[in-house]
């Protein structure tokens, strides 16, 4: 493979700096008050996404400076590490619950949410797999069997957590990443009614999961239970109109609207942005999406292809999803906004990832 590198795309640069330093901005509005009535200081929650903006930024020009091809050597390792921590956070006394799910690893208010990592090692496995079995794709036993079994052992891990939010953007960026690859659109078809039947039947099973649906489907059926968030979120981009309330000038961050700071942030920027603060994050993402897209399809192999692929799906079915339960469109999934809402490990593995992306911009054609 030629060494030669050329500058990392400016587009994604920018992009990036941009839904960051709002994210940050927005984490102090969105949290200000929360923070003061919990830890009497304003700028608690902005002053720990700093710390770990600040790292990740650290890690991002890192990773952007390393060849991506390198990463191809640790894949395997990478992922069998991952799926020893989704193990051992199961395990009762080690594993922390946070909102009901058995999902960190860590001490006091530090932690990591290692289906975070998984996110991250299952692309680039799956780059690395698919792009060494490119002939092989289209067989159904052979090619498209053993990526989907690991997947969904992964998949199975999260859900014993449970965290059906994180196990959906993996399983969303994979199958990107696989149908990318080449696997035959019929197989990926009957593989969805299949996974649409197994979701339903998870959703059966649990009770919570399906007061969540009932939920999303009639708020209002139950306002001081499953359909509170939406309700309340509704009451935040209700107001804002076209151009918000002002920055700063919430009602809803007064203890009505829950994670005001994390998953429902976005209901914050509506609400004091108004409609034209959402859409500028959202054409900021969409300009993200589309030089990731770019470096995908300009990559110079196919594993770099296939990695591009897989990190610009990891943020957008991540977007998708937040936006869609945060505007009604989606039941409530605990799935936050990348680069925007309140979450260290989350941040930091991230912009990890994004160096990788841009690493790959490096090489393009």
């Amino acid at each position: 493979m030629a060494k030669a590198r050329s500058a990392p795309d400016v587009w994604m640069i920018v992009s990036i700096f941009l839904i960051l330093a709002l994210g940050l901005v927005m984490v102090y509005s969105a949290s200000a008050v929360l923070a003061f009535h919990e830890f009497g200081d304003r700028f608690y929650y902005v002053k720990r996404q700093s710390l770990f903006a600040a790292l990740g930024i650290g890690a991002m020009f890192l990773t952007m400076n390393a060849d991506y091809w390198v990463w191809k050597k640790w894949a395997k390792l990478g992922l069998i590490i991952c799926f020893g921590l989704l193990l051992i956070v199961l395990i009762p006394g080690v594993g922390v619950v946070r909102g009901g799910a058995r999902s960190w690893l860590g001490i006091s208010s530090f932690g990591i949410q290692p289906s975070e990592f998984m996110k991250l090692a299952m692309v680039l496995f799956m780059a690395k797999l698919l792009s060494e079995r490119q002939q092989m794709v289209t067989s159904f036993t052979k090619g498209l069997l053993p990526p989907l079994g690991i997947l969904g052992l992964a998949f199975g891990l999260i859900m014993m957590q449970p965290d059906l939010g994180s196990a959906a953007v993996m399983v969303g960026a994979t199958l990107i990443v696989i149908y990318t690859s080449g696997a035959r659109t019929r197989h990926l078809g009957s593989l969805a009614m299949i996974g649409v039947v197994g979701l339903v039947g998870l959703i059966l099973a649990a009770p919570y999961r399906m007061k969540r649906i009932t939920g999303f489907l009639d708020p209002w059926s139950d306002p001081l239970g499953t359909g509170y968030q939406i309700i309340q979120s509704l009451y935040a981009i209700g107001p804002g109109g076209l151009v918000g309330l002002g920055l700063g000038m919430s009602r809803q961050k007064f203890s009505y609207l829950p994670e005001p700071q994390t998953d429902f942030i976005f209901a914050i920027v509506a609400e004091e942005l108004g409609f034209i603060g959402g859409a500028t994050i959202i054409v900021l993402f969409a300009i993200l999406v589309w030089r990731g897209m770019r470096t995908a399809m300009a990559a110079p192999d196919s594993f770099g292809s296939l990695l591009a692929v897989g990190i610009v799906g990891i943020i957008a079915v991540q977007v998708f999803i937040n936006v869609g339960v945060v505007i009604g469109m989606m039941p409530v999934t605990g799935i936050t906004l990348p680069l925007v809402s309140y979450g260290g490990s989350s941040l930091t593995l991230l912009l990890t990832a994004l160096g990788i992306l841009l690493n790959i911009s490096r090489y393009s054609r």
